[in-house]
């Protein structure tokens, strides 16, 4: 991604979270069943093993959030997907999330910006299945 900019990664605080996990201090492996479902769903495989259970259950979720994307700000997005936004829209924020499958474990892995830098308006609002009016009782 060329317009890639403003790169958090946050492997140290998953770092410090898996030493407190297993110390059990904290317990880590909570996911949200929303976000278990989004992992069985739209998760992407990742290249790695769980850090907590070592399967290879363990995906990624790409969450987009931007006052440009209008109605579809925070819908998870693949890396295809990702590529043509970016040329689509002027600035938008990417963030990474990893799920093991198996054993509940999430954690934010990484955040960044996409897009071109141009500020455009959001696009036009289209009716879909969630709005209330879409169905006449």
């Amino acid at each position: 991604m060329k317009s890639k900019r403003a790169f958090i990664d946050y492997s140290l605080d998953k770092r410090a979270t898996l030493l407190a996990l297993f110390r059990g201090v904290v317990d880590a492996c909570d996911a949200d069943p929303y976000l278990m479902r989004a992992a069985k769903y739209h998760g992407e495989k990742a290249q790695r093993k769980c850090p907590v259970c070592k399967k290879e259950s363990l995906v990624e979720l790409r969450y987009t959030f931007g006052d440009q994307l209008g109605q579809f700000s925070g819908r998870i997005k693949t890396e295809v997907e990702l590529l043509e936004m970016e040329k689509e829209f002027g600035e938008f924020a990417v963030y990474t999330v990893e799920v093991c499958r198996e054993c509940s474990w999430n954690h934010l892995c990484s955040s960044y910006l996409l897009g071109d830098g141009s500020e455009r308006k959001p696009p036009r609002r289209v009716r879909t299945l969630e709005d209330e009016d879409w169905v006449k009782g």
